[in-house]
């Protein structure tokens, strides 16, 4: 079990962050409505998504490797490093980019859309690596019960999930306030003159 100590570390990082990459986006949706200046659309976040994988993966992996002693060579019995990590890379952007069009459809349920992906990506894993062992292994049934509870997780995790609209800008909640109070005709300092004010002389 103390071996097994850092990697459990790291594989709660990674599903920390992971985790929140769902609000994360959902917080960078514009909470204005076109034709309004300040509207952006669900796919302007999108640009720095990628300008952050592009920082911590490049400087990241570059650093990683010196500290490793590793070459910089991508060429030769390197090549499937380069071929490999690139088609990686583009199933991670390809996710990201489905999972904001997903957050999009849902209109910011990330809730609903979380137990979905992260449920779904265990299946596939799991799945894949029956598809590549199955003639050299034996391939437990229990791992298709463990599947069955992974999809009851994800239906019981989105249901019970609470949700919540994003917070209105502060213009936003006054323009709401000053409708408010014309669709009213009065305010508290007006009710209080009409209070306080002499009655009519019969």
């Amino acid at each position: 079990m103390k071996g097994l100590l850092i990697p459990i570390l790291f594989a709660l990082g990674t599903a920390m962050c992971w985790g929140m990459y769902g609000p994360a986006l959902g917080n960078a949706r514009s909470t204005v409505k076109p034709p309004h200046p300040d509207f952006w659309s669900p796919f302007k976040p999108y640009v720095f998504i990628g300008v952050a994988y592009l920082v911590i993966a490049i400087a990241g992996g570059l650093i990683a490797m010196k500290v490793k002693g590793d070459t910089f060579s991508y060429e030769g019995a390197h090549a499937a490093a380069r071929n490999w990590g690139f088609i990686a890379g583009s199933l991670g952007a390809a996710g990201a980019l489905f999972l904001t069009n997903a957050v999009i459809s849902s209109k910011g349920n990330t809730a609903l859309v979380m137990p979905i992906v992260f449920g779904g990506a265990v299946s596939v894993n799991a799945i894949f690596a029956y598809s590549q062992l199955r003639n050299s292994v034996n391939i437990s049934p229990v791992l298709w019960v463990g599947m069955a509870f992974v999809v009851l997780g994800v239906v019981l995790v989105a249901k019970n999930t609470p949700h919540g609209a994003p917070a209105k800008p502060a213009a936003a909640q006054s323009a709401e306030a000053e409708q408010s109070v014309s669709a009213s005709g009065s305010t508290d300092e007006d009710r209080a003159k009409n209070l306080f004010s002499s009655p009519d002389k019969t």
